[in-house]
């Protein structure tokens, strides 16, 4: 068997991604030259190492095999990476950092811009996820940093807080809710909906809930970030579920009632977490001394 890096991280990359063509968009490969190398890889060993459907790709019992080790192999060889950037002047290296919606569109923009313009040797992939697959990819070593609902099970995990947030129901103010203060989401459930698009993971967590109260997501549109929704629903589209932070903004411009939410889950504590058996890579870690740095300064700032 002669698989290099390129191979392993590309392995790694469709298996995470459950696709050889998303796997190969990750790995900045081209399709063709993923797919040759993945059946090459399965050629050397002399075993299957994925079975594809339409759906996309699983893991063999030799794939699963091969990506615990390439893992392995893989993050010596970023701490390697690591050990020696220290001779070539600087931090340097990619953090795999995993955030839901709510996490991903609000808060962290600003304190990712300072971290990379502090760090220019430094890459973040970041990547939305629902918070309970964060905390499981992060436990697998997936990502190095993940930011999710303080509503969740993180195990073993260490936690840090980060943010401070609620989600809010948004609608035009000639529309019937526009008279209300606060509701529960089942009763936003009789509205069409402006959300985000499906594969987000805040229309995935609302479509959950709907389910539980045995009632559809009448998604009328479906867009991709919290402003255009906000739009639309000023314009009477529909109504919308967006963060209270969001909210309030627009609302300074836009022709909106903001509604408070009931139910428990809307109010989001958002918590950063991370491995607690093993330290972070020095670039990672500096990316977390970071997030909770400005955390502090705007903790400090709301006292003054």
């Amino acid at each position: 068997m002669r698989f290099d890096l390129i191979d392993l991280r590309l392995f790694r990359d469709v298996a995470d991604a459950g696709s050889i063509t998303a796997g190969a968009e990750r790995s900045a490969l081209a399709l063709a030259a993923a797919s040759t190398r993945i059946r090459q890889m399965e050629a050397d060993l002399g075993a299957a190492l994925l079975t594809r459907s339409r759906a996309g790709v699983a893991l063999t019992p030799a794939g699963h095999t091969l990506l615990k080790h390439a893992r392995s192999l893989l993050d010596q060889a970023a701490r390697m990476r690591d050990d020696l950037s220290a001779f070539a002047g600087g931090l340097s290296g990619e953090v795999r950092l995993l955030a839901n919606t709510n996490a991903l569109t609000e808060f962290l923009p600003e304190p990712l811009s300072l971290f990379l313009a502090a760090h220019p040797q430094v890459n973040v992939d970041l990547e939305e996820r629902l918070s309970d697959e964060i905390v499981g990819l992060i436990a697998e070593g997936v990502g190095d940093i993940g930011i999710v609902a303080g509503t969740v099970d993180v195990g073993r995990l260490q936690t840090y807080p980060f943010r401070s947030d609620r989600f809010v129901v948004v609608a035009a103010q000639n529309h019937p809710l526009a008279a209300r203060t606060r509701m529960a989401f089942a009763e936003v459930l009789d509205f069409d909906i402006v959300g985000l698009e499906r594969s987000s993971s805040l229309q995935r967590f609302l479509t959950g809930k709907a389910a539980r109260e045995g009632r559809p997501l009448k998604a009328r549109i479906q867009l991709r970030s919290f402003d255009a929704v906000c739009r639309l629903v000023a314009a009477g589209v529909g109504v919308g579920v967006v963060p209270q932070t969001t909210a309030h903004r627009a609302a300074q411009t836009m022709a909106l009632a903001v509604i408070e939410l009931t139910d428990d889950w809307a109010l989001r504590e958002l918590t950063i977490v991370v491995r607690a058996q093993e330290p972070l890579r020095p670039y990672a870690q500096a990316l977390v001394d970071s997030l909770r740095d400005q955390m502090g300064r705007l903790h400090k700032g709301n006292l003054a």
